[in-house]
């Protein structure tokens, strides 16, 4: 059975996307040397965060936007041989809209 996650609060859980990366030579580098990638898919988004009155704040971002994230931010999950982050708000350095 599979599980869901649902970040609380200001929190996202994001998948992070893929690029081959080749050098301007042609050579494909291999995952061991790979840097850590800094863009992803939101999946799922928390109900915002509370401010001093009690009031929540809603996320800016929404399931299916496309981010990029501080290099280190997040916490690392596995499920089912897929890679997540759960991620703060404050983590998300930009939102990347178009190709």
């Amino acid at each position: 059975m599979a599980r869901t996650f649902n970040p609380l609060g200001d929190r996202l859980l994001v998948k992070p996307l893929e690029r081959e990366e080749v050098t301007k030579g042609g050579i494909l580098l291999p995952d061991t040397v790979k840097e850590r990638p800094q863009e992803g898919e939101v999946i799922a988004v928390g109900s915002g965060r509370l401010n001093d009155e009690g009031k929540r704040i809603p996320l800016d971002l929404k399931k299916g936007d496309i981010i990029m994230y501080d290099k280190y931010g997040g916490t690392e999950l596995k499920e089912d041989d897929v890679d997540y982050l759960i991620l703060s708000e404050r983590d998300v350095l930009a939102k990347i809209e178009g190709k």
